[in-house]
């Protein structure tokens, strides 16, 4: 079994579900699998997924509802169409409509949805929670310099459609609008683990952008 693999393991998807009293559904972690496995993604794998999960392990002590934010992470990038604009809908849809069908409760539905969809807008959400959930799936702009340029040509495989110039634009754009920041993360946690170095990667991207 590969290290990704026993990150995100069927026994750890099941282990998740019993906490949250939901029946293990096998069937389901096999189309999360799949899903993204999906050969137009190179960013938005499981790598990620498991990479997201290690983070979440190392704080989990620190969140309030741990399982909730395990399970956003699942399905956050389960729907990925590079030039799609709903794909955070779309995956927070797929898992609503899973919990709703386990009977979870509203309220752990809405919490998870809105964890989901939270990694669309890149705001500060408003729950200590939330604000785990977006610093750990914006963990990969504080990674060191190599895993991050890796990054870029990851991002720029899933829109290599895009032509050269539009891509360089927009991109430089949207990696601005994080400089621009007061902070980058949210959390304590992250901000000093991460935002120095995440600074320093975006600049360094930015500037190769407008090369």
């Amino acid at each position: 079994m590969t290290p990704v693999m026993e990150i995100c393991s069927l026994e750890r998807w099941n282990r998740l579900c019993r906490r949250m009293g939901l029946a293990a559904d096998a069937a389901t972690y096999s189309d999360l699998v799949v899903a993204h496995a999906e050969k137009h993604r190179a960013y938005h794998t499981l790598d990620h997924i498991a990479a997201c999960l290690r983070h979440l392990d190392e704080v989990r002590d620190q969140t309030e509802r741990p399982d909730e934010i395990e399970m956003a992470l699942w399905f956050h990038d389960a729907i990925y169409k590079p030039l799609s604009g709903t794909n955070e809908e779309d995956s927070a849809d797929w898992a609503a409509d899973w919990l709703a069908k386990r009977r979870a409760e509203d309220a752990v539905i809405s919490r998870i949805v809105t964890h989901i969809l939270d990694t669309k807008s890149h705001g500060t959400p408003e729950s200590l929670d939330g604000q785990f959930m977006l610093d750990i799936d914006l963990s990969i702009l504080g990674t060191p310099k190599h895993v991050y340029d890796q990054f870029e040509k990851d991002v720029r495989f899933e829109y290599r459609r895009v032509p050269k110039f539009i891509f360089r634009k927009k991109r430089a754009e949207i990696l601005s609008g994080f400089l621009e920041r007061n902070r980058i993360y949210a959390t304590e946690y992250f901000y000093e683990k991460l935002e120095t170095q995440a600074r320093k990667n975006l600049l360094q991207a930015i500037e190769m952008l407008q090369r």
